[in-house]
């Protein structure tokens, strides 16, 4: 039996494509797209983007000053479960700081770093507190769940948003901020 090689080739190139083109339709279509636009339809997210991998689903995503982290979290989280199934939700928020809050973060992060580490978590609002009441115009929220808690800052139009694992095993460094 003699096998012709033009054709061989034309029909694996054809199986690839229609097996990789529907994997792809299949992620963009029926799994990123509903997702964004359930994370869009959240009140205070002005930008997502959404990747979906086997293991996790990574959203990027800038809030409105103002917005509750937690909040968000949480709706992508119920409403977008169908979805996400049993994979990680990752959130990275991607609005613009200020050097000074990122210099009033490096020096709050001592003390939110012990207060996780202890489990003392009622800590953290009266530290963030008692530390924004030194620099005027800094406005300081904090929130948790059972997985995070949820900081934001807002220096007039500017925000930053982090979300610190309560698990000690997680902690490592934050870098979502």
């Amino acid at each position: 039996m003699k096998l012709r090689l033009l054709p061989l080739l034309v029909s694996v190139t054809i199986s690839a494509t229609l097996l990789f083109g529907g994997w792809f339709a299949y992620q963009s279509f029926a799994m990123e797209n509903p997702l964004s636009a359930i994370v869009s339809s959240t009140p205070g997210v002005e930008h997502v983007q959404t990747r979906i991998s086997s293991e996790a689903a990574l959203i990027e995503l800038k809030l409105a000053s103002g917005t509750s982290l937690r909040e968000v979290y949480n709706r992508i989280q119920n409403e977008g479960s169908g979805l996400i199934g049993k994979k990680e939700l990752k959130l990275k928020v991607t609005n613009e700081s200020t050097p000074r809050m990122d210099q009033w973060w490096s020096s709050a992060l001592f003390d939110v770093a012990q207060a996780m580490e202890t489990k003392q978590y009622t800590q953290i609002p009266k530290t963030l507190q008692a530390r924004a009441l030194d620099s005027e115009g800094l406005k300081v929220a904090t929130e948790m769940d059972d997985k995070y808690v949820y900081i934001s800052l807002t220096d007039g139009d500017k925000s930053k948003y982090l979300m610190l694992p309560r698990t000690s095993a997680k902690m490592g460094v934050w870098t979502n901020g």
